[in-house]
């Protein structure tokens, strides 16, 4: 007999189905045997009156453990007593798949680590599922929006055989007779992309950064989002780009997930008004000094708490969750940051924050070669190992501008959840390699 998803129970009243899951519960009482059966849709109750020696359903049902993996068939009878979903089936057989080892290694009092430790059993939980499903959603979305404003996706390499941008932070491995490094941003390779004549440039994939950080929204490995965009006159464009790209987002997330996402986090998912607040870096730093803040150092550049901070007065301000933080100094952004014409210590950049926390960088890039190398020279950096980066902008290279988002962080904002770690399959940190 072919499966019927728990979540299609409904329109098979008084026929007999049959559901493949793991048993979720087990309730075995003197007269009746109730067990609880999920699958990624939803749970059901099947409820069999023992039937006494010789019965094997009964006898079944006895053997079962806590994730056992089963095949039940039976008939589907509309019980309003029944709690969950009104429905339970009467079984007619039951084939025990795989049986589950007794005594789990994780329950609901256990630590995120622990969790992490056997995540194979955690993603069984249905807020678990609930995350890769909304990720699911959040990226047939940006995708949809690319694809509406004639972008080309790409699949950027993640073996390079220079360190990108400044060499820190990254990844060395082993290759072949030399040492090759893990990417820390298809940046250079968008914007090799973008000379190549392909206007608009859309990679969602691994990005790998070598940081000994223990916060909340941090990895060693996690998924990007990577944007380019040619011919733009201005980052605003980028930014517009971003924040209806955005919008979709939440569109999406809200009409397929709204009413699983306040059931299981408590969060009511909405699409946000454009456009998105904007403030200027130096805007932004005034009015935090004037809260008694200042970032670690003195530098002209915002730590967590200032990103917090700021998110609270925009939300006062605008009542709105989004900020895009613009003109940040030349000091703290890389070499390939165009510089503003009628203030060269200023950049065409961005970040985007979201409840108190960056989830986008972005800028408007240089691309005039002469002037990409003085950038570079007054970075400190060596022209030679960027080379065949800056080839591209020998040839006539059009104006262009791109951001990088954190997939993960989003996910984690959007759910409320506490870290990267319960937005991410499988997380890695520098503490962190299995499973």
């Amino acid at each position: 007999m072919p499966r019927t998803l728990t979540a299609d129970l409904r329109a098979h009243v008084g026929e007999s189905v049959t559901v493949f899951g793991w048993v979720h519960t087990l309730r075995l009482q003197r007269r009746m045997q109730f067990v609880l059966v999920r699958d990624h849709t939803g749970t059901v109750q099947v409820t069999h009156p023992r039937g006494g020696e010789g019965d094997p359903i009964e006898a079944a049902f006895e053997s079962l453990t806590a994730e056992s993996a089963v095949k039940i068939t039976g008939r589907v009878v509309d019980a309003p007593q029944v709690k969950l979903g009104g429905l339970e089936i009467v079984p007619e057989r039951v084939e025990i798949v795989a049986l589950a080892e007794a005594g789990l290694p994780i329950d609901e009092h256990s630590g995120p680590d622990h969790r992490l430790d056997w995540r194979f059993l955690d993603l069984r939980r249905p807020a678990a599922q609930l995350v890769m499903a909304v990720q699911t959603t959040v990226e047939q979305a940006m995708r949809e929006v690319a694809a509406e404003e004639g972008f080309t996706e790409l699949h950027t390499p993640k073996l390079m055989g220079t360190a990108s941008e400044s060499g820190a932070e990254v990844f060395e491995v082993g290759y072949f007779d030399r040492t090759a490094y893990l990417a820390q941003s298809p940046q250079f390779y968008k914007q090799m992309a973008i000379a190549g004549g392909i206007d608009r440039v859309f990679e969602i994939g691994p990005v790998f950064r070598a940081e000994p950080s223990f916060t909340s929204r941090h990895a060693t490995e996690f998924t990007g989002v990577d944007v380019e965009i040619a011919w733009i006159e201005d980052v605003e464009e980028v930014m517009a780009f971003e924040e209806r790209m955005l919008h979709r987002v939440l569109t999406r997330v809200a009409e397929r997930h709204g009413e699983a996402i306040r059931e299981h986090f408590g969060v009511q998912v909405t699409a946000p008004a454009l456009p998105f607040p904007r403030i200027t870096m130096a805007d932004a730093l005034a009015r935090l000094r004037a809260t008694g803040w200042d970032a670690e150092g003195g530098r002209d550049d915002l730590d967590p708490e200032g990103e917090r901070r700021l998110a609270a007065l925009v939300a006062e301000e605008y009542g709105h969750a989004f900020v895009y933080v613009t003109d940040y100094p030349a000091a703290v952004r890389p070499f390939y940051h165009h510089r503003r014409a009628g203030d060269p210590g200023v950049t065409a950049s961005f970040d985007l924050l979201w409840k108190g926390v960056e989830i986008t960088t972005g800028a408007q890039r240089e691309h005039r070669y002469e002037v990409l190398c003085t950038q570079a020279r007054e970075k400190g950096m060596e022209l030679a190992p960027l080379a065949q980066y800056l080839d591209c902008f020998r040839y006539g290279t059009p104006t262009h501008g791109g951001f990088g988002l954190g997939l993960g962080r989003v996910l984690m904002l959007l759910l409320g959840l506490p870290s990267l770690r319960e937005a991410t399959f499988l997380f890695r940190g520098p503490h962190r390699l299995t499973p």
